[in-house]
């Protein structure tokens, strides 16, 4: 079994500045059996025969990156997107992610067990890193899109007209405030535009229990490329919620994150060739929706978010880590580099540079929206479960070596403030003296 090889491995990370959410420290990292054994300066575990040793000196040593949204080989209008959990997971662990969440999506008539036992069966064998999964409840209406092909409008523009920016907001408004009504937290995937993020920031600010998941395609490029000349390109982008034409989009969604208005980053990674997207050639409604982004992610988000100087390292780790691992109640065993945590840890060169382009991306398809993003920020070498999978652009992983994370419920991270609100919101009861009948010194008898 793979495992029992992972088990056996001890690593020693040198040199590196040890980045979590909250502090960032200069110290060495030691990793046995798959997890941290020590955190602190000049370690020198004994005795040093069968030690891996990283030099991550300059370097950034971070928890690997949790990606909470991505639809890997997943069926969808007849087709199934490129990426299969083991391509997927395989592109996500050179990114310096080390942990998705896909979904299960039942199919009509399907039960939610069934469909969660479908997508285990199918990843379980395949995966390279860890991951967990979301089930999902969902349905589908195509009335506005009928609309649109009625007036004419056929090509990958129309996906977006008729999935307007008001819509997302009012959305999202409905599903804050019947979360609201019940004191039921809400996670908001998917945030693609202005509005809808609006809507969030005001409900956090008003003390709501809710969290927002822009993607790295809203952090990273926009929705005027619906409009572009070539059908091939403007389709590539089609996904739902789609992206806004506003170009401002993605900066301001970046702030947002920045300040904590949003709170995680996901990508939606569902990826479809050229040739399954032409399925939608003469109707938009026909487009396989879906994007890259998995291998991507971290990168983008360091250059808009850090490299522009929006936020600084830590916050980096907590929208691209922390926080996913506090919502889903994996903290402190993800998303955090600290003693009895998972050895899930990536050097980063906050200094080099990678230009992202469908030539040398690992993801399984054969264009990238990001095509031709020069990104600061590139993942030397991943660890996962303590083992080095990949280093310096090679790989050194085997399919099924991944495993799945059962997540309690109830995290404490967001039950805490549930019940606090609970308490806050009881309606406080009021002592009545009983009636006596006597009105400002009359007597009243009752008839």
């Amino acid at each position: 079994m793979p495992h029992q090889n992972l088990a056996q491995q001890r690593l020693l990370i040198k040199g590196g500045k040890v980045v979590n959410d909250d502090c960032s420290v200069m110290a060495d990292v030691y990793v046995e059996d798959g997890v941290v054994r020590q955190v602190g300066p000049n370690l020198n575990p004994e005795p040093p025969t069968g030690l891996i040793v990283l030099d991550a000196t300059n370097k950034l040593v971070i928890p690997g990156g949790i990606d909470t949204h991505t639809h890997m080989q997943f069926p969808f209008m007849g087709s199934r997107s490129k990426d299969d959990f083991y391509t997927g997971t395989k592109a996500a662990i050179a990114g310096g992610t080390t942990m998705i969440i896909d979904f299960a999506i039942p199919q009509k008539g399907c039960s939610l067990t069934e469909a969660f036992d479908t997508w285990k069966s199918w990843a379980d064998p395949k995966v390279c890193c860890d991951y967990a999964l979301h089930v999902a409840v969902t349905w589908w209406s195509s009335k506005g899109a009928k609309k649109m092909l009625a007036m004419g409008i056929t090509g990958p523009e129309g996906h977006e007209l008729c999935r307007p920016e008001e819509v997302e907001a009012e959305a999202t408004q409905r599903a804050i405030t019947i979360a609201n009504a019940v004191n039921c937290p809400l996670f908001v995937v998917h945030v693609m535009s202005k509005s809808a993020a609006r809507v969030i920031s005001n409900a956090r600010r008003e003390g709501k229990v809710v969290y927002g998941e822009p993607i790295a395609a809203s952090l990273g490029t926009d929705g005027t490329n619906y409009w572009n000349k070539d059908w091939a390109h403007a389709a590539a982008y089609v996904m739902g919620p789609p992206l806004r034409p506003d170009p401002s989009t993605p900066g301001f969604l970046m702030n947002l994150l920045a300040n904590d208005d949003l709170s995680v980053t996901g990508t939606d990674n569902c990826t479809f060739d050229i040739c399954q997207k032409a399925l939608g050639k003469d109707d938009f409604t026909k487009i396989p929706n879906g994007v890259n982004g998995v291998e991507d992610r971290m990168s983008v988000i360091w250059e808009k978010g850090v490299y522009s100087g929006k936020m600084d390292e830590n916050r980096f780790v907590a929208v691209t880590s922390t926080n996913a691992a506090k919502i889903f109640n994996l903290y402190p065993k993800k998303g955090r580099i600290a003693v009895d945590s998972d050895a899930d840890i990536v050097i980063w060169d906050p200094k080099a540079t990678r230009t992202i382009s469908a030539k040398t991306h690992h993801q399984a398809n054969n264009f990238n929206i990001f095509e031709g993003m020069v990104c600061h920020g590139v993942p030397i070498a991943t660890v996962s479960r303590g083992k080095v999978v990949y280093e310096g652009g090679a790989f050194n992983v085997t399919a099924g070596e991944g495993k799945y994370v059962s997540r309690p419920p109830f995290p404490p991270y967001v039950y805490e403030r549930v019940k606090q609100r609970e308490q806050v919101c009881q309606p406080v009861p009021v002592k009545r003296e009983p009636y006596t009948g006597l009105v400002s010194g009359t007597s009243v008898t009752a008839k």
